[in-house]
């Protein structure tokens, strides 16, 4: 079974490796939109996989962190790519989200995103 929540911010961004002169490659902003995803079974105890207001809590320095920025000026983010910023998530919710199972990363006036599972089986294996 699997829980969701998302959150929203606004943030500007440059891509260093876009052509000059074209518009990625200036200073621009978006919406974006983060879902993160959770998997697990539900308590027997609560009825929960993991209690909305916990993960809540767990979100909001992540979405203040991004929120009303230069992506580029946050550390890991110097190239703020929806594949970049996807990861960059996950990273720092590992830790703090059990059972986190997808980041995903939207910008909806683009109709674009991003969907990330964490690190690929092989890079788990290889850091066993």
């Amino acid at each position: 079974m699997r829980i969701y929540k998302e959150f929203r911010f606004e943030a500007a961004h440059f891509l260093p490796s876009a052509a000059a002169g074209t518009p990625n490659a200036r200073v621009h902003g978006h919406s974006f939109r983060a879902r993160i995803v959770i998997d697990g079974e539900p308590s027997n105890e609560t009825g929960y996989i993991f209690h909305f207001d916990e993960l809540a809590s767990a979100l909001r320095d992540t979405e203040e962190a991004l929120d009303h920025r230069l992506l580029n000026d946050i550390e890991g983010l110097s190239a703020p790519t929806l594949e970049r910023i996807a990861t960059w998530i996950w990273n720092r919710l590992s830790n703090r989200v059990p059972g986190l199972y997808q980041v995903e990363v939207h910008r909806d006036s683009c109709n674009e995103g991003c969907i990330y599972q964490g690190p690929s089986q092989e890079r788990r294996l290889a850091a066993e």
